[in-house]
């Protein structure tokens, strides 16, 4: 695929398990994705990087529910109201199967909710579905 044709897309990852953000780092490395990768290990934290624009847009956000301080459900509905943050593409990438949180998350307008145990082959597919989204969406400017 012709590379550009797309603009390359920052990832927040908002994770607070190490592992797990070492294990998306490596997929990301392993296919060659050299797209910027930023951590945040809570909502607050997160906030703080793209309100100070230290996340360059166009960005997706990979989210963790289950954090510290502030949890995922708090971070979507605090950026959904904010008109500067409110377009943002995020993606939950949780442990929780819960009902309601997928219902809590969907109200919030998330691109997809991603249950961790159900990326058998670790972060891989995870990684080439980010890689073929950003290469086909458009993803906000402004």
């Amino acid at each position: 695929m012709n590379t550009q044709n797309y603009q390359t897309a920052s990832i927040l990852l908002v994770e607070d398990d190490d592992v797990d953000a070492k294990g998306i780092e490596r997929a990301l490395r392993k296919l060659k994705i050299a797209n910027p990768l930023i951590r945040a290990r809570d909502g607050i934290e997160a906030l703080e990087l793209l309100e100070d624009k230290v996340v360059e847009k166009p960005y997706i956000i990979l989210l963790d529910l289950n954090m510290p301080r502030m949890n995922g459900i708090e971070f979507l509905e605090y950026v959904r109201k904010r008109s500067s943050l409110s377009t943002s593409v995020i993606f939950v990438l949780t442990t929780s199967k819960s009902d309601e949180d997928k219902y809590l998350a969907y109200k919030q307008h998330i691109a997809g909710y991603i249950v961790k145990e159900n990326l058998d082959t670790g972060f891989d597919a995870l990684t080439q579905l980010l890689d073929h989204y950003w290469r086909i969406v458009e993803l906000p400017l402004k």
